[in-house]
């Protein structure tokens, strides 16, 4: 049973290696060697992460002679993108309704700091 795109893309970009080569590949296309670079695994296992990359479509491999540059590809990117403004307006209306009722307790708060309760 084949996965939708949606979910590959985020299986792919569930993994915090994954997501730095990604952010790594926003400067340009590389190879699989200065992707590998900062990190502390062997090649193969890069190569592993990038395959994952590129079966959701998000890294694209080259050819120049005997240089395989590794390049992103945004497209499955926007698609999240999408997926996630769908959903905007509720977040946006929570954040709202929170900063209401926060502003709400900071004058309720101002009120009681001008008047102390007097002691009898």
């Amino acid at each position: 049973m084949p996965a939708d795109s949606l979910s590959v893309t985020f299986a792919a970009l569930a993994d915090p290696t994954r997501r730095a080569i990604l952010a790594r590949l926003v400067s340009g296309a590389c190879s699989v060697t200065e992707l590998a670079e900062p990190f502390e695994m062997s090649m193969p296992a890069v190569s592993k992460h990038l395959r994952v990359l590129e079966r959701a479509g998000l890294v694209a491999r080259g050819r120049a002679a005997q240089w395989r540059p590794c390049q992103l590809d945004a497209a499955p990117l926007k698609e999240v993108a999408d997926w996630a403004e769908r959903y905007r307006h509720a977040w946006e209306g929570r954040l709202n309704r929170l900063d209401d009722y926060l502003q709400q307790l900071q004058a309720k708060e101002r009120t009681h700091a001008r008047h102390p309760k007097r002691r009898s």
